[in-house]
């Protein structure tokens, strides 16, 4: 099938899955988690496959683990599915009701974007994730995963269409491109396709953006820190940076530089520094740091690096401050977390930091679309448009006005025999 032909069929399901009901989008996802479930050994097959050739290839261990679904992240993968049924449909929602005058009544209600164009790495999770959303919200959605995941998207896509067709949803909803050329001719289809997501780093997004007419929404980098201010717990901050730094390494969350006060580093670095050597992650610290605890050097550059990796880049600072303004300096505006004892410093924090995801005495990993019971994500967006932070549900709607009347003409208002009263009403859209 040509490129063409897949986005004009997205297109065209996409109309269709916009009208349907609640029940039957929620009975297709059931499908999908139950298929999930039947084709495990088919699906961890054609996984181990793409293990196999990539460590043949000399993929990098991060993204090797991005790509493996051991039980857990399997686990994961269902229940984030099976979580969307019990989440409330996002479409039809009515976010304002005004009377603008007798009979004739306008309400603004959430609706699909429509066919949206999604590019996303290595984690073939990622793929069931965004799928599942993209049909709770009634959006038809054209899929390209990292090439080295080809084997397990394929069967995954395949698994998801057939079990959703099953269910009596439309045809052609869901389809998979596998090849770069595929997506550069997606990126000249602004008649076909509403939206993209791109997921990956800075440079690539912006590539994205200046090669497309169509609009983007920006999945960027995660370069995110973790601040131990001089009054912090310092039992507590170290457990928050082991989990930031070390539970799952290859993501987007995971903290990659932290800054700590000049106070508290003599006595806080060499106890993070016992704990991170025990998880195997290599420090470059600042001069100050370095005078403290050995670290390898860092560099102007080190501050703006995603490891995503066992690496940390570690800074002593003057002040919450000094802090902050490093954070808006060299970090990506996806998460940041503080360290502290005080609500004073720590809303100051929380006000002062330009992130999507800003955290007070807890790990940088929780900034995720299934723990925050979004029902999983398409991404984490840093760009300030319309959605930010984890993209669930509710970033994958737009909104439509309706206006119903009886009969009503504009030369009435235009020529003052009839005026506008623009009372605010309290009711849902009652079609």
């Amino acid at each position: 099938m040509s490129m063409q032909e897949m986005a004009t069929r997205v297109k065209k399901a996409a109309l269709e899955l916009a009208a349907q009901p609640t029940g039957a989008k929620n009975a297709a996802l059931s499908a999908i988690a139950r298929a999930l479930m039947d084709e495990r050994d088919r699906i961890l097959a054609a996984n181990h496959e793409d293990l196999t050739r990539s460590e043949r290839e000399g993929l990098a261990a991060p993204l090797l683990k991005r790509l493996r679904l051991d039980d857990a992240k399997y686990q994961e993968m269902v229940e984030g599915v099976e979580s969307l049924v019990g989440l409330p449909d996002p479409v039809g929602r009515t976010a304002l009701a005004t009377e603008l005058d007798d009979g004739l009544t306008l309400y603004r209600v959430t609706c699909p974007i429509g066919a949206i164009g999604i590019i996303f790495e290595s984690r073939p999770d990622a793929l069931v994730q965004i799928s599942s959303l993209c049909l709770k919200s009634g959006n038809g959605v054209l899929l390209k995963g990292g090439s080295e995941a080809v084997e397990t998207n394929r069967v995954l896509a395949g698994i998801i269409a057939s079990a959703t067709e099953r269910a009596g949803m439309p045809a052609g909803w869901i389809q998979l491109l596998e090849t770069r050329a595929e997506v550069g001719a997606m990126l000249k289809m602004d008649e076909q396709i509403d939206l993209i997501i791109p997921r990956g780093s800075n440079e690539f997004v912006r590539y994205i953006m200046e090669n497309t007419k169509i609009p983007v929404l920006g999945h960027a980098e995660g370069v995110c820190h973790c601040y131990v201010d001089d009054d912090a717990d310092q039992e507590m901050a170290v457990r928050v940076v082991v989990d930031a730094k070390t539970q799952y390494v290859a993501v987007c969350n995971a903290i990659e530089t932290l800054l700590v006060h000049r106070d508290i580093a003599p006595s806080f670095l060499p106890a993070v520094k016992r704990a991170l050597d025990a998880k195997g992650v290599t420090l470059f610290g600042c001069e100050r740091t370095r005078e403290i605890i050995p670290t390898e050097a860092a560099s102007e550059d080190t501050w703006r690096n995603e490891y995503l990796d066992y690496k940390l880049s570690v800074k002593v600072v003057d002040s919450l401050e000094a802090a902050i303004d490093h954070i808006n300096r060299y970090g990506s505006g996806h998460t940041d977390a503080i360290v502290t004892r005080s609500k004073t410093k720590a809303a100051r924090f929380l006000s002062l930091v330009d992130s999507a995801d800003v955290f007070w005495n807890c790990s940088t990993r929780f900034a995720d679309g299934f723990r925050y019971g979004l029902g999983a994500e398409v991404g984490i967006a840093t760009a300030k448009i319309h959605a930010r932070g984890p993209v669930g549900l509710d970033g994958l709607v737009i909104y439509k006005y309706l206006l119903l009347g009886d009969g009503h003409v504009v030369a009435d208002y235009a020529e003052r025999k009839r005026t506008f009263k623009h009372r605010p009403l309290d009711r849902d859209f009652p079609l």
